[in-house]
Formats: structure tokens, sequence, C-alpha cells
């Protein structure tokens, strides 16, 4: 009999007790806007990044939810509830509350918070000249259906929210609807609070608002065999994006699922072995092993970056 898998990050429906689970053994962490697991240390802003922090544990599917509940917040002296018979001062409550923050010219805290941009729009409909994988998740938020290969698709209900989700002072709900719960889980199963008639699996799949990025964080270290670098961009497409090796450069061509993309032919500062060097794409970023042909250090990993002078340490020591 087909069970969903209740772990968090996995959620796949199995029927094999010793099928491979991939998921988040520890219960999720909001803490001053940022946004991750207990069991990792991968911290994020948005509730999309959230949602597409890979998985950390690898173990058996279970219909069981064993996860630990999110620690309750601890309550400040200030704010316990102080017994009736005990005098107070104004001086002792003052003492108990935390130094006020001062407060930035607007100016100020107006450049350092900026505003972020917000989101394209959503497609509402799929291209039919797109294919459909089975077992694909719709989009739209709260839905969480997913795709039977053969099905036919007329009376499709999609109970979605439309909305942004809203973490404030504990509660946790969505912009579009009125409910607030305390728990994540709760959160999680708030039902939509909008339907239409069909799901949207791929969506449009147009490439007319596709964002080219003309470069990407970077940085790297350096054993005395391989160089290992780090190229930083979320949400990596692996199955439309393209790594190639080379003696003397790394071709690169990376799509992103928010409909960016950074393509580039990359000069590396001295010549590697394409046959023993290797890639690894992640949830933030893609990761090349490149095996040295001459053993020399490297001051730079592309031939036209700026060299700073600094001595580069050879070992996993200098990785951030």
């Amino acid at each position: 009999m087909a069970k969903k898998c209740v772990h968090k990050g996995c959620g796949k429906v199995y029927e094999d007790e010793n099928a491979e689970c991939v998921y988040h053994p520890g219960p999720p962490v909001f803490h001053e806007g940022q946004k991750g697991w207990k069991c990792c240390k991968l911290r994020v802003l948005t509730f999309e990044e959230f949602l597409s922090i890979p998985p950390c544990t690898t173990g058996k599917h279970s219909d069981v939810d064993d996860a630990p509940a999110p620690e309750p917040t601890v309550a400040s002296d200030a704010a316990q509830k102080v017994p009736e018979n005990t005098p107070v001062s104004m001086d002792s409550l003052q003492a108990a509350l935390p130094a006020p923050v001062p407060r930035l010219p607007q100016s100020q805290t107006a450049s350092a918070r900026p505003s972020p941009s917000p989101a394209p729009p959503e497609s509402e409909d799929d291209d039919p000249n797109i294919p459909i994988k089975d077992g694909q998740s719709c989009r739209r938020r709260g839905c969480g259906q997913t795709y039977k290969g053969g099905t036919n698709r007329e009376g499709e209900q999609c109970v979605h929210h439309p909305g942004s989700p809203i973490f404030h002072e504990g509660s946790k709900g969505w912009s579009c609807c009125k409910r607030r719960v305390l728990e994540f889980d709760q959160f999680m199963n708030i039902e939509g609070c909008k339907t239409k008639d069909r799901h949207l699996f791929v969506g449009s799949g147009k490439k007319g608002g596709e964002e080219k990025l003309d470069t990407v964080r970077h940085d790297f270290y350096q054993t005395a065999t391989s160089v290992i670098a780090s190229l930083y961009l979320k949400k990596i497409d692996k199955e439309t994006s393209t790594v190639e090796l080379t003696a003397t450069h790394v071709n690169l061509d990376l799509r992103t699922s928010d409909s960016k993309r950074y393509k580039t032919e990359m000069p590396l500062f001295s010549s590697i072995d394409p046959e023993t060097s290797s890639y690894k794409i992640m949830g933030t970023k893609l990761e090349l092993i490149l095996a040295k042909a001459d053993g020399s250090s490297w001051p730079v990993l592309k031939v036209d970056d700026k060299r700073t002078g600094e001595m580069i340490q050879v070992g996993r020591a200098g990785r951030v």
C-alpha cells in the first residue's frame, strides 16, 4: 500500500519501507528574519529559499513524524510575572529592561535595509507544448498536488494561496487569508483560500523574462593537487544547465528555476586535467573540483582576475 513520507523535505509517496529518504531531521528555525533548519547551518531570508534548502540527512521513509518540536521561546526576566505581594520599584523594572537600541537617521535606515524587488508574477497556465514529468509538483503555494502521467486533467481543482507567507512575533500565516497559527507544521497545513480549475506544473516556459547575469560571486581554496572553487548561484536547474571542463577553460551555461541565466567561458589560471576533474550542483552554488595538471599554486582562480598579492593558503584550513 502506498504511503506518503512525513519527513520534512521529502514528502514522497512510497511503497518500499527500505527506500532511501533524504530529509531534515531537525525542526525549522526562524530568527530575526532568517530561516533554516536546526539540523544544518544554511540560513536564508525568503520563504521560497527556505523551502529549497537541500535536505541534509539520508535515512528511510516513514509515515510517523518523529521530528522534534521547535524549541519554545523563553520569556525574558522582565516579562515574567511578578508575584502579587512583591513590591516592585521603577528603578528595578528599568534595570531589568534591555538597553535601548540607538535609532539611525531615516536616510541611513533606508540605505541599510533596501526593499527587496517583488517577484515576477507567475504564469496562470501551463504551456501545452512543454511536457510535464510524472510526479511534478504544482507550483502554486499551498497546493502540493503532483502530476500523474496519463491522467485526464479535466475537472482539476487547485486550492492554493495567492499571497505571501507572513511570520510575525511567533505567528505564521498567509497574506491572502486571516488564519494565523503558531507551529510550522500547522502553517504548512493551512488550506488554500483560492481555487483554480487547473494546476500549474510547468508554467508558460517563456524565456522572454529571463534575467542574464554578467557575473556571480566566487571563491576557492586549493590543495597540492586540486583547486576547489565555489560559484554562488541559487536554484540551479540541473536538467537545463551545462558545465563543460576543458584543459584551460570551464564553459558554463547555468539556468535557475527562477529565470536567471549565467553563461560564460571561464579562463582558468593554469591548466587542469578534465578527465579527473568534476563538479557538483548544490542548492546555493556550483562547486568545481579541478585537478591541477602541473601541481603549481594558483594565486587566483581565473587568469583575468586581479591579483591581490596575498598568500593563498594551500589546504582545507583556508576554506570559509
